[in-house]
């Protein structure tokens, strides 16, 4: 059974799943609207995707958004994510630079959660793991397959791998060809659940995956991304629906 983790006022692996809206915007300003109205329209966790900002190589810069994405947010939990080229992201940094980014925004305290890449190596995301710990921040360990859906096995490995570096949240979203892929990630998450107790977020993304975008109170996953200003990746349910679809869901499962 999973442990389930407060961040702030929000607590995932209870219920239903949680409900993350990503901040898409290029501009500190456009960015502050958009944490406006997000926290207006019922968002239980914000993501900050810094790969699309302008300016996300620019530290000081990165604090002053921080600052007033905090101020904005009223309390909402804030996620930083520079999501990699390679992994769906709209920028690309150096290992070392990266490192240096998520390290620097650790130091702020400013983030309640920082999303790491699986794939940034083991040395970089113990030592992020280690400074974020020290500073009662949260790390989600990532990984993103925008071309395939991996064996059950596969993504298995992949969750228990994040779980030995010591990840707090452990995140798998996989590219879906066809139904039995979106199965594969279903089964995995629920298989999972044998082997950890730390909260899970998985998907498979595009049309054919949105259903496990849905299920996760039933398979595993506690939370869910919904569509903001624009989607952070394809399949994303606009945050209305998504509210409806789970209320349902969890009025269903209630008792079970």
């Amino acid at each position: 059974m999973t442990e389930a983790l407060t961040v702030k006022n929000v607590t995932l692996g209870e219920g239903k799943p949680c409900i993350c809206i990503p901040l898409t915007s290029s501009t500190k300003e456009a960015l502050i609207k958009e944490a406006e109205r997000y926290q207006q329209e019922g968002a239980d966790i914000v993501e900050w995707r810094a790969d699309m900002f302008e300016e996300v190589e620019n530290h000081k810069a990165v604090e002053q958004v921080l600052t007033e994405l905090a101020a904005a947010l009223k309390g909402i939990p804030l996620i930083f994510t520079f999501r990699s080229h390679q992994e769906g992201g709209e920028k690309e940094l150096s290992k070392a630079d990266y490192a240096s980014l998520n390290q620097f925004v650790i130091e702020t305290e400013l983030a309640d959660l920082l999303d790491v890449e699986f794939y940034q190596g083991e040395e970089t995301v113990k030592k992020l793991i280690s400074a974020a710990h020290q500073r009662n921040t949260y790390i989600i360990i990532s990984n993103h397959d925008f071309q395939k859906t991996p064996s059950k096995s596969e993504i298995v490995n992949r969750l228990n791998q994040a779980d030995k570096l010591g990840g707090d949240v452990l995140k798998v979203a996989v590219m879906p060809k066809e139904t039995d892929d979106v199965l594969e990630l279903l089964t995995a998450t629920n298989e999972m659940k044998k082997h950890t107790k730390k909260p899970m977020i998985t998907m498979a993304m595009g049309p054919l995956g949105v259903i496990s975008r849905l299920s996760g109170q039933v398979f595993g996953s506690v939370l869910t991304f919904g569509a903001g200003e624009k989607a952070s990746a394809p399949g994303q349910i606009p945050v209305g629906e998504l509210h409806h679809v789970l209320d349902v869901i969890d009025k269903s499962t209630a008792g079970k």
